[in-house]
Protein backbone atom coordinates (compact mmCIF):
# COMPACT_ATOMS: atom_id res chain seq x y z
CA UNK A 1 0.00 0.00 0.00
CA UNK A 2 1.29 3.21 -0.99
CA UNK A 3 1.45 6.40 1.19
CA UNK A 4 -1.14 8.99 -0.17
CA UNK A 5 -0.83 11.25 2.89
CA UNK A 6 -0.24 15.18 1.00
CA UNK A 7 2.77 16.59 2.38
CA UNK A 8 3.88 20.42 2.27
CA UNK A 9 7.01 18.81 0.43
CA UNK A 10 5.18 16.35 -1.78
CA UNK A 11 3.02 19.12 -2.88
CA UNK A 12 5.94 21.57 -4.14
CA UNK A 13 7.56 20.65 -7.28
CA UNK A 14 11.31 21.19 -6.61
CA UNK A 15 11.44 24.67 -8.79
CA UNK A 16 8.91 26.17 -7.30
CA UNK A 17 9.41 28.71 -4.51
CA UNK A 18 8.23 28.07 -0.82
CA UNK A 19 5.76 30.30 0.66
CA UNK A 20 6.86 32.67 2.60
CA UNK A 21 6.11 35.58 5.01
CA UNK A 22 4.80 38.73 3.63
CA UNK A 23 8.41 41.32 3.48
CA UNK A 24 6.43 43.44 6.55
CA UNK A 25 5.88 40.59 8.58
CA UNK A 26 9.50 39.49 8.87
CA UNK A 27 12.22 40.97 10.82
CA UNK A 28 15.59 41.34 9.55
CA UNK A 29 18.18 38.50 11.03
CA UNK A 30 20.31 41.16 12.28
CA UNK A 31 17.64 43.31 13.66
CA UNK A 32 16.44 40.63 16.08
CA UNK A 33 20.23 39.84 17.20
CA UNK A 34 20.67 43.57 18.04
CA UNK A 35 17.35 43.33 20.05
CA UNK A 36 17.66 40.46 21.69
CA UNK A 37 21.45 41.09 22.24
CA UNK A 38 20.61 45.44 23.72
CA UNK A 39 21.44 45.79 27.39
CA UNK A 40 19.11 47.18 29.85
CA UNK A 41 20.99 49.73 31.68
CA UNK A 42 20.92 47.76 35.08
CA UNK A 43 22.57 45.17 33.45
CA UNK A 44 25.23 46.98 32.35
CA UNK A 45 26.02 49.53 35.92
CA UNK A 46 25.93 45.51 37.46
CA UNK A 47 28.51 44.30 34.38
CA UNK A 48 30.57 47.97 35.11
CA UNK A 49 31.08 47.66 38.57
CA UNK A 50 32.04 43.83 38.75
CA UNK A 51 34.47 44.10 36.15
CA UNK A 52 36.46 47.39 37.44
CA UNK A 53 36.60 45.51 41.25
CA UNK A 54 37.89 42.75 39.58
CA UNK A 55 40.56 44.54 37.73
CA UNK A 56 41.41 46.96 40.69
CA UNK A 57 40.76 45.22 43.47
CA UNK A 58 38.83 48.06 45.03
CA UNK A 59 34.97 48.31 45.90
CA UNK A 60 32.87 50.05 43.99
CA UNK A 61 30.49 51.73 46.10
CA UNK A 62 27.97 53.64 43.50
CA UNK A 63 27.61 55.30 39.73
CA UNK A 64 27.52 58.78 39.55
CA UNK A 65 27.63 59.18 35.81
CA UNK A 66 26.26 57.43 32.80
CA UNK A 67 24.97 57.23 29.62
CA UNK A 68 24.83 55.53 26.09
CA UNK A 69 27.22 56.88 23.68
CA UNK A 70 27.99 56.12 19.95
CA UNK A 71 30.86 53.27 21.26
CA UNK A 72 28.81 51.44 23.87
CA UNK A 73 28.64 53.00 27.42
CA UNK A 74 30.50 55.76 29.64
CA UNK A 75 29.74 55.57 33.41
CA UNK A 76 31.93 57.54 36.17
CA UNK A 77 32.42 55.05 39.43
CA UNK A 78 33.14 56.14 42.76
CA UNK A 79 35.30 53.96 44.38
CA UNK A 80 36.74 53.06 47.90
CA UNK A 81 40.04 53.75 48.34
CA UNK A 82 41.12 53.41 51.51
CA UNK A 83 38.58 52.91 54.76
CA UNK A 84 39.47 55.16 57.57
CA UNK A 85 38.26 55.69 60.64
CA UNK A 86 35.63 57.80 61.13
CA UNK A 87 34.57 56.92 57.75
CA UNK A 88 33.85 60.31 56.68
CA UNK A 89 37.96 60.46 56.13
CA UNK A 90 37.78 57.37 53.99
CA UNK A 91 39.90 58.21 50.76
CA UNK A 92 37.22 57.91 47.54
CA UNK A 93 38.38 58.04 43.95
CA UNK A 94 35.84 58.53 40.91
CA UNK A 95 36.80 56.54 38.05
CA UNK A 96 36.28 57.17 34.34
CA UNK A 97 34.71 53.86 32.76
CA UNK A 98 34.36 52.73 29.26
CA UNK A 99 31.99 50.09 27.60
CA UNK A 100 31.55 48.35 24.35
CA UNK A 101 27.78 48.22 23.13
CA UNK A 102 27.73 44.10 24.98
CA UNK A 103 28.59 45.63 28.29
CA UNK A 104 32.29 44.80 28.22
CA UNK A 105 35.09 46.56 30.13
CA UNK A 106 37.40 48.46 27.52
CA UNK A 107 38.86 51.13 29.26
CA UNK A 108 39.26 53.37 32.70
CA UNK A 109 40.72 55.71 34.27
CA UNK A 110 40.98 57.32 37.86
CA UNK A 111 40.09 61.03 37.24
CA UNK A 112 40.19 62.08 40.79
CA UNK A 113 40.53 61.32 44.74
CA UNK A 114 38.97 62.87 47.35
CA UNK A 115 38.21 62.13 51.38
CA UNK A 116 34.35 60.62 51.96
CA UNK A 117 33.33 64.08 54.29
CA UNK A 118 35.06 66.68 51.64
CA UNK A 119 32.84 68.57 49.46
CA UNK A 120 33.94 68.96 46.22
CA UNK A 121 35.35 72.68 45.21
CA UNK A 122 35.00 72.17 41.17
CA UNK A 123 31.51 72.19 42.13
CA UNK A 124 30.76 69.01 40.45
Amino acid sequence: MANTKNTRDSQNSPNEPEEREPAEEREPAQERKTAQSRLRPMEVLRNARAQLAELTGMNPESVSSFEQTEDGWALEVEVLELARVPDTMSLMASYEVELDPEGQLTGYRKVRRYERGRSDARGR
